[in-house]
């Protein structure tokens, strides 16, 4: 029987393979990760079309619940690979609000393989290349094929008897990264089960020695999920000394888990163990391997650390995965996704309500919906259900750092009580100095209480924790910004962009940067960005109002402020927003008439009051003083 024929891709001065799964360029091979050539192939495969982020999340990671940012990171990394097209085009479009277009032309070549025969009289293909020359294609790949692989081979080997120290070491602080647990068990619904035992590793090997031992944050760690990258790139991506990798298999209520920990410097394999499990005791199961790993890092526990790890409350496994889908969509930070994020959290607490961490994910989701305007729950009611989502997980567990976060944010960000958010986020950080949302938080309380180096140097902790996170990314830009550093926030803004273009945060700060530097075309391009990833985003309409009233125009920004009370759910939301494009066109009494709204309404924007990024125009006021004493911020000089 014939063998069917292979089709290879061209573009530019690459060919793809799918069936040898390999990429060329100018002949040689380009080294790509499993998910990467997929995303790759798929749009190839579709070029021209333009491919949803859905659509491609279903293709590359069926049946798994994979955080989007993941898409986006592979996208990022495969422009950097392929460049731009002869002609200076990106291979890669990103099509706003929808997803991905593959823009150059390409070739389909179909190669006959040996014994097969091409009708006579013409080349079987579809493009200008003969059977013959597919045929020596395909013999050079297999040549390459083994030489790369003898390279490699050798690699390892020189690899394996020589010494080295990765270079992103922080104060000599033992750098972990747990990678994504691998699911064996043949069926992918089992996935929550290995993310779920990947997030309590990650989390309670953060928390046993902190001035000693710094473990990569989890949305990171998951960017690695299916990548088949080598231990030595990871480690010098993420700036590691050692990986902790393993495996979960499943049958039926019985759960086996192996675990390995490897050394980056030389790869050796330190240690390695395989623990037999009820799925009831799962909990009991991630201490043994947190303390073991522990211990072969040479960490001595401290009484209260081992006593922390020698408790471990049975976790239902549904609560689980519901757990990390309210994380998921948490993540995103749109109001959209924190409504879906609550309900998957308190599907989490129907189904376990002794389970602490899914009490401190709903006060989170609940605390950012609130920051939010137009959400179905208005701020007056959302943060104090967060507050009381996070007392509830601090009842049932005292020693977790996130809960601790969640109600310092609250403290801060609502209450304005800033002695007591101050020892809220000591606290978490001293439970888990790893924990990268307490540090990020953190900075914006530094800056609004006037330490602007103190807050860059938080959010850089936050960084490190979870060097990969868009968000820590953005937020970035937003207090270089405020700290009046705004050459390095348009850097930073530029990195994020190139990480996913899509992000609308970045955008509205980098507009906010183009404001403060008077460039106001720049400003303006940048919040049409925005709106067209999201048509209805609040904060890109409050940034174009204030790029009209700057630049004269005051028609379309008053344009803009009845555009914003017409969508409304509460007008009073949108007080801050309000107040900003009012004093912008130096309308002071309007201004401060919508800041009082603001100010009864505790409006968190309210903390960057010092910020000279806003309200320049009302600052010699008398009453700017006083709302700037209410909401409990230093004065300035």
């Amino acid at each position: 029987m014939p063998t069917p024929p292979t089709v290879i891709y061209r573009f530019g001065p690459f060919s793809l393979d799918p069936n040898e799964r390999v990429l060329l360029r100018d002949g040689k091979s380009v080294a790509l990760t499993a998910k990467a050539f997929e995303i790759l192939k798929s749009l190839v495969e579709n070029h021209g079309r333009a491919l949803s982020k859905e659509e491609m999340m279903r293709q590359v990671w069926p049946d798994s619940f994979v955080d989007e940012s993941n898409l986006a990171q592979h996208i990022f990394q495969l422009r950097k690979i392929l460049e731009n097209t002869p002609d200076g085009r990106a291979y890669i479009e990103t099509i706003p609000r929808h997803g991905y277009r593959f823009t150059a032309e390409v070739q389909q070549i179909t190669a006959i393989p040996i014994g097969n025969q091409a009708a006579p009289g013409r080349a079987a293909q579809t493009g200008q290349t003969s059977a013959a020359d597919g045929l020596a294609n395909r013999r050079g790949m297999v040549t390459l094929a083994l030489v790369v692989g003898l390279v490699i081979c050798v690699a390892i080997y020189l690899a394996r008897n020589r010494i080295w120290a990765p270079s992103n070491a922080i104060h000599g602080k033992v750098m972990l990264v747990v990678l994504p647990f691998e699911n064996l068990s043949g069926d992918a619904q089992q996935e929550y089960l290995s993310n779920g035992l990947t997030e309590e590793l990650i989390t309670q090997l953060g928390s046993l020695e902190p001035a000693r031992l710094g473990v990569i944050a989890r949305t990171s760690a998951m960017q690695y999920k299916d990548s088949h990258k080598d231990v030595r790139q990871i480690s010098q991506e993420l700036g590691v000394d050692y990986v902790l990798e393993g495996s979960v298999r499943r049958d039926g209520d019985h759960v086996r888990v192996t675990a390995q920990l490897i050394q980056a410097r030389d790869q050796t394999h330190l240690w390695a163990n395989e623990y037999d499990r009820n799925l009831s005791g799962i909990l009991a199961l991630q201490s043994d391997v947190a303390g073991v790993v522990a211990r072969e890092i040479q960490i001595r526990l401290t009484p209260e650390e081992s006593a922390r790890l020698a408790v471990a409350h049975p976790v239902d496994p549904d609560a689980y995965e519901l757990y990390l889908k309210g994380r998921y969509f948490w993540n995103k930070r749109t109001v959209v996704a924190y409504e879906k994020a609550i309900d998957y959290f308190n599907q989490a607490i129907a189904r376990d309500p002794q389970y602490a961490r899914a009490y401190s994910g709903l006060a989170d989701a609940y605390a950012l919906l609130g920051s939010r305007a137009n959400a179905k729950i208005p701020r007056r009611k959302a943060m104090p259900l967060a507050k009381e989502a996070a007392l509830t997980a601090l009842k049932l567990d005292d020693s977790l750092a996130e809960a601790h976060a969640s109600l310092a944010f609250v403290e801060m960000h609502y209450e304005w009580n800033w002695t007591a958010s101050e020892q809220e986020f000591y606290r978490a950080i001293e439970l888990n100095p790893n924990y990268a949302t307490a540090h990020q938080w953190f900075a914006y309380w530094q800056m609004a209480q006037g330490h602007p180096n103190e807050s860059i140097a938080q959010i850089e902790l936050a960084r490190k924790a979870d060097p990969l996170s868009i968000i820590i990314r953005t937020d970035t830009v937003d207090l270089l910004s405020a700290a009046g550093r705004f050459d390095e926030a348009i850097e930073k803004a530029r990195e994020a962009n190139d990480l996913d273009p899509d992000f609308q945060l970045t955008h509205y700060f980098l507009g906010e940067v183009f404001l403060a530097k008077q460039m106001y075309p720049e400003a303006l391009a940048e919040f049409q960005k925005g709106l067209e990833v999201d048509s209805t985003d609040e904060w890109q309409l409050v940034g174009l109002g204030c790029v009209y009233a700057l630049t004269h125009d005051r028609a379309n920004a008053e344009r803009i402020v009845r555009r914003l009370l017409k969508d409304s759910r509460e007008p009073s939301d949108m007080a801050m927003e309000i107040a900003s494009i009012y004093s912008a066109m130096g309308k002071k009494e309007q201004a401060f008439s919508w800041l009082y709204k603001a100010s009864e309404n505790r409006e968190g924007g309210l903390m960057f009051l010092n910020s000279p990024l806003y309200f320049g125009e009302l600052r010699s006021d008398p009453r700017f003083a006083e709302l700037v004493r209410k909401v409990g911020l230093p004065r300035r000089n």
